[in-house]
Formats: C-alpha cells, structure tokens, sequence
C-alpha cells in the first residue's frame, strides 16, 4: 500500500469520524493525528465532517421527529429527551442569539458541539442563513481548542 492510499483511508476515517454526533471534532482531530495524519489535516477534514450534518438537521430535524413519532411511537421517549436537551442548552443561544450559539458550539464540552447547536437552532426555529454561519465559526473555534490540546502550542505554531 503506498503513501497516498494510507493518507487517503486516514483522512476518510477522520471525516467520518467527525460526523458522529457526541464525538464529532472533539474525537476526530486526536485519532486522526494519533493515526498520523498532520495537525492541520485532520483539523481540516474534520471541520468539513463536522460541518455536513449541520444544515440537514437545522432544516429537517423537526419534521424527522415528527415522522418518528408518527411510525415508532415506542421511540417518542427518545425524541422527547433530545428535544428536551435542545430546550436546556438553549437559554446562551436565546440571550445571545448569534454569539449564543456560537459558545455553545465552539467550547468543546461533552453536550455541546454542531449537532447540539443545530439541534438547539432548529428546536428556536432560527434560519438556516443565520444558524449556519455560527456554527461554522464554532465549530472552527472548537477545533483550534481541540488541535491545542492535541499538540499543545509547540507543534501547532513551530
């Protein structure tokens, strides 16, 4: 297997990781660096990764509840504490609207992170247009933290 296969099945790795709700970036930037990709690799793919599912779920996720709800009344319980944990995070995002949501994404904390924040934006019926640009911004704050920690300031600056 050559260079570019090895680099290339790494940073799909990281990318996928990235998506994972609850791990998101925060897991994704250490394992791809801990697998050997560069810092700055694995921060860019996993913004990316992290990124995808945002306007999906900013867009959808109130009416994929409802579908649940509707065809698995079993998993209501479910839906209900999600909307639940969307409605408990809300409360910086209603002070601070914008920069409300941009904290909640950007400190990377176990419940906090881009699906939280898209899931909080579309239970506040923010718009799409509004929504997405704080959470990119987060999300890019969130793994400028998460590469420090990784690396600490000698590997990210020298």
């Amino acid at each position: 297997m050559n260079f570019w296969s090895k680099t290339a099945g790494k940073l799909i790795a990281t990318f996928l990781i990235s998506m994972v709700p609850v791990v998101e970036l925060r897991g994704a930037i250490p394992i791809g660096y801990g697998k050997g990709l560069n810092i700055w690799a694995a921060v860019a793919v996993s913004i990316v990764g992290n990124l995808i599912p945002v306007p999906f779920i900013i867009v959808f996720i109130r009416k994929i509840f409802a579908l649940i709800r509707k065809l698995i009344p079993s998993f209501d319980g479910l839906v209900t504490r999600l909307e639940k944990r969307a409605e408990d995070k809300s409360d910086l995002v209603k002070k601070y609207s914008f920069w409300g949501l941009f904290l909640l994404v950007a400190i990377p904390l176990p419940g906090t992170g881009a699906w939280t924040g898209a899931l909080v934006a579309a239970m506040l019926d923010m718009r799409l247009k509004r929504a997405l640009p704080a959470i990119t911004l987060g999300v890019i704050a969130a793994a400028v933290v998460v590469a420090f920690i990784t690396c600490g300031a000698d590997a990210l600056f020298f």
